[in-house]
């Protein structure tokens, strides 16, 4: 049981983070997970810590926050394990509702279509869903699930949350080299439940498996596309492991489009704009590009550009 933070975060601002399962107690054994692979998995919901203790340590955390002046925007549930197999999760959210700061949940939802598990995250204000796949068969490869759960009844178990969650709804799909599940499917899906934003990512921390690779800029760029045309550009961002922030002109043009477009491809068109803004020319661009920061890319009748992605090998 701990607390940790405030850290940064690209979908939550600044994020005090809350370890409420013991490593690494799991539902899925993801192929690509950062914490290595799940000792013990399970789908049994028990109590680990007493909620009152964990309040206790939270609320310390806030204090020597505040004390600091740094601001913290959510509490989020985000442990060494899959948060929902925290029995008492729906007490802690309730009880941290005193402390005046929004709760968020980051989940696998694997446990989404039980009534408990959804009655808990409907108390939360953010939750955070993985869709890596639709396709049964692509979802065993890539999550390595807990061999008694069931894809098809996730996914109606998130649709269902999805109908009656009031909170901020936001989903985060990987993309493993050699390893998707079809794109306009998720996409598809997706739609079913419109999340705020459909996040797509890829690894960029050590994998469970060193044969884990992030798939290639044009991969990331059709993803991007297909999710567009169903939730909308605005829906749809990437977290491919650049942490800048700047989304507006700062006077450091490139730190400025290198954090646009580690967000979003930028067509053509509106790299001109941004230019022109700033009072710059192509230059930079192809400084860019001969530096490998960013790449040029083709899709349907546009060019595009984005941030070279560093862990995949120069070519």
């Amino acid at each position: 049981m701990s607390a940790f933070g405030p850290v940064p975060s690209r979908r939550l601002g600044r994020s005090l983070g809350i370890n409420n399962i013991p490593a690494k107690i799991c539902s899925y054994s993801c192929i690509y997970c950062q914490l290595g692979r799940t000792t013990r998995k399970s789908i049994e919901r028990r109590p680990f810590y007493d909620p009152k203790n964990l309040l206790k340590v939270i609320k310390s955390k806030v204090e020597e926050a505040k004390s600091k002046d740094e601001r913290i925007d959510y509490l989020t549930f985000v442990p060494d394990g899959e948060p929902t197999l925290d029995e008492n999760l729906g007490i802690e959210i309730e009880m941290l509702k005193e402390i005046r700061i929004p709760t968020a949940v980051l989940t696998n939802a694997s446990l989404l279509w039980r009534d408990d598990v959804i009655d808990d995250l409907l108390k939360a204000d953010l939750v955070s869903i993985k869709v890596d796949a639709v396709n049964e068969n692509i979802w065993r490869i890539i999550n390595r699930p807990h061999r008694s759960l069931r894809i098809n009844k996730i996914l109606d178990g998130i649709i269902r949350f999805s109908n009656e969650f009031k909170g901020r709804l936001i989903t985060e799909t990987m993309l493993i080299d050699g390893h998707i599940d079809n794109l306009e499917d998720i996409a598809d899906f997706l739609s079913k439940i419109r999340p705020y934003k459909a996040y797509i990512s890829i690894p960029t921390r050590p994998p469970a498996e060193n044969w884990v690779k992030p798939v290639s800029e044009e991969i990331i760029n059709r993803a991007f596309n297909i999710f567009s045309r169903s939730l909308g550009e605005d829906a749809v961002e990437y977290l491919i492991g650049y942490e800048g922030s700047s989304f507006a002109l700062t006077g450091d043009l490139e730190e400025d489009l290198l954090s646009i477009m580690s967000v979003h491809p930028i067509r053509e068109d509106g790299v001109s704009e941004v230019l022109s803004k700033a009072n710059a020319d192509w230059g930079i661009i192809d400084k860019m590009l001969n530096e490998r920061k960013i790449v040029k890319l083709e899709y349907g009748e546009h060019i595009y550009y984005m941030r070279k992605i560093p862990s995949r090998p120069q070519s």
